[in-house]
């Protein structure tokens, strides 16, 4: 005798398809949407004050403790000479802290002397 009756139905699972999906779909929205910014030439800790927030600039120069200069891949004088071509009308500086004030005034004479007229040295709110 044959057994003709329905075979033994299966709990249906959900597929995680869908959720997957949506993941990469996010993931790529953030990917896509975020703007990452390429790391400082050289490491510099602004010295703080209190007032407005600066804003970000495409072109800034680097003074480091040292007094090294840093200019996208430029470095010293070369740095000050690029950054000068690119300035514009504004100028930001991003000196550290522990810079001595003399090297941050000589380099503030140079840029003058290049003709930027206009120079914003960039510093930490409190």
């Amino acid at each position: 005798m044959m057994d003709f009756s329905d075979p033994p139905r299966r709990n249906a699972t959900e597929s995680v398809v869908p959720m997957i999906n949506v993941v990469f779909l996010l993931l790529i929205f953030f990917l896509m949407t975020s703007s990452l910014t390429p790391p400082e030439p050289i490491e510099v800790a602004p010295p703080r004050a209190s007032g407005e927030a600066a804003e970000r600039r495409d072109a800034v120069l680097y003074v480091g403790a040292d007094g090294t200069l840093a200019f996208d891949d430029a470095r010293g004088e070369a740095a000050l000479a690029a950054f000068a071509a690119v300035a514009g009308d504004t100028a930001q500086l991003r000196a550290d802290g522990a810079a001595e004030a003399a090297t941050v005034a000589r380099v503030l004479k140079q840029l003058a002397a290049a003709g930027v007229p206009r120079v914003e040295l960039v510093a930490v709110p409190q």
